[in-house]
């Protein structure tokens, strides 16, 4: 631990061991932040944990609550589907921009990841389904040439473990049918599709689960009322 403190700026020490266990879900929404408890866990002063905890705010991870301080920002279903849209979009732009320039090499690790991928389903491994999902997405998107357009991605994807709860695994017939999508989406890099049908493709491949989680949330709405 000393060397890696040694590495980076205390400060950012504190940072990062408090981002990842908030996007890992090891500190869920409205988890208090004790600064002291994590100051000396961490064998720091408080100064530089109360400092991460004010990037991490302006982040929007944490923010403050009167009485109880420091938690750990709260999380809706709105804010799921914002992220859905907004990958929707920039991930479409990223693998039309990908299709013209991917190798052979990615084309096939990208058949491999979506293999993965079934068998994760067949053992119902949603969690680690999710996570071959995001490296799927990322082989594409790396090969975009954009380095703006790939780190806007990152940071979103980045902030998708809080959302776990809405994922694949409360919508589970998305995770069939996204194995599907995957391999047409490979297809029409493979057949080199015009650029804008292969954008539009992605699109209704993000924006689907978005559709299946409204539609599911809205059921639950109903059976509620009941």
């Amino acid at each position: 631990m000393e060397k890696k403190k040694n590495i980076i700026s205390k400060k950012q020490y504190a940072y990062e061991i408090l981002r990842s266990r908030i996007l890992d879900g090891i500190y869920g929404p409205g988890h208090r932040i004790v600064i002291d408890q994590i100051a000396k866990e961490l064998q720091l002063s408080p100064i530089p944990v109360r400092e991460a905890i004010r990037q991490l705010e302006a982040d929007g991870l944490i923010q403050y609550k009167p009485y109880s301080g420091a938690i750990v920002s709260t999380v809706n279903e709105s804010e799921y589907l914002d992220n859905l849209s907004v990958l929707a979009v920039l991930e479409g732009f990223a693998t039309a921009l990908s299709s013209r320039s991917i190798t052979e090499e990615s084309i096939k690790l990208l058949e491999q990841m979506n293999e993965e991928m079934k068998e994760a389903l067949f053992h119902f491994e949603l969690d680690q389904f999710g996570i071959l999902n995001r490296r799927f997405h990322g082989i594409i998107v790396e090969h975009s040439g954009n380095a703006l357009l790939i780190e806007r991605i990152q940071s979103t994807w980045e902030l998708m473990p809080r959302f776990r709860q809405y994922g694949f695994s409360y919508v589970p017939h998305r995770a069939r049918e996204s194995i599907g999508e995957h391999a047409l989406i490979i297809q029409m890099i493979k057949e080199k599709a015009p650029s804008r049908e292969i954008e539009e493709l992605v699109r209704k491949h993000f924006m689907a689960t978005a559709k299946a989680f409204q539609k599911k949330m809205g059921n639950e709405s109903e059976s509620e009322n009941d």
